[in-house]
């Protein structure tokens, strides 16, 4: 019986083994988003310009196992930390689950597709541009609201 209800239901987050936990990513790739924050209110303000290593067209990482090399700075989620980043969308499902909620009917873990993210409108597809096609000091003119 308890193998039919699913891990994510049955475990917390620091109960999960690494393959659960990746899982947990619905590919959206609203993390991946650059964030300018206000020095004076802490503020956190997402940009339409996503990580140089991102595959706008699948939403995924494409040097993922080497990210920290590449990308120092690179958010690095863990079941200790998720609840730190407030800045994670509302559809997160590592956020999700920390404030316990049901993952999203649309989540791939739900619907054993990938695409369903993409389908359901939730994902960066279409929607952004790489960092490297934006000079730094033009990035205040790319925040976007459309962050959940």
């Amino acid at each position: 019986m308890i193998a039919q209800i699913p891990f994510w239901q049955r475990k917390r987050l620091n109960e999960m083994t690494g393959p659960e936990w990746e899982s947990l990513c619905d590919g959206c790739g609203l993390c991946c988003l650059q964030k300018l924050e206000d020095e004076d209110t802490g503020e956190v303000y997402h940009t339409d310009l996503v990580c140089r290593y991102m595959d706008t067209e699948t939403c995924r990482c494409t040097v993922y196992s080497d990210r920290l090399k590449k990308v120092p700075g690179c958010t690095v989620l863990t079941p200790e930390t998720v609840s730190d980043y407030h800045w994670l969308p509302y559809t997160c499902a590592y956020r999700t689950l920390a404030e316990g909620r049901p993952l999203a009917d649309w989540h791939p873990l739900r619907t054993g597709d990938p695409d369903s993210v993409h389908r359901a409108g939730v994902s960066v597809r279409g929607k952004v541009v790489s960092e490297d096609s934006v000079p730094e000091q033009d990035w205040e003119d790319h925040i976007i609201h459309w962050v959940l």
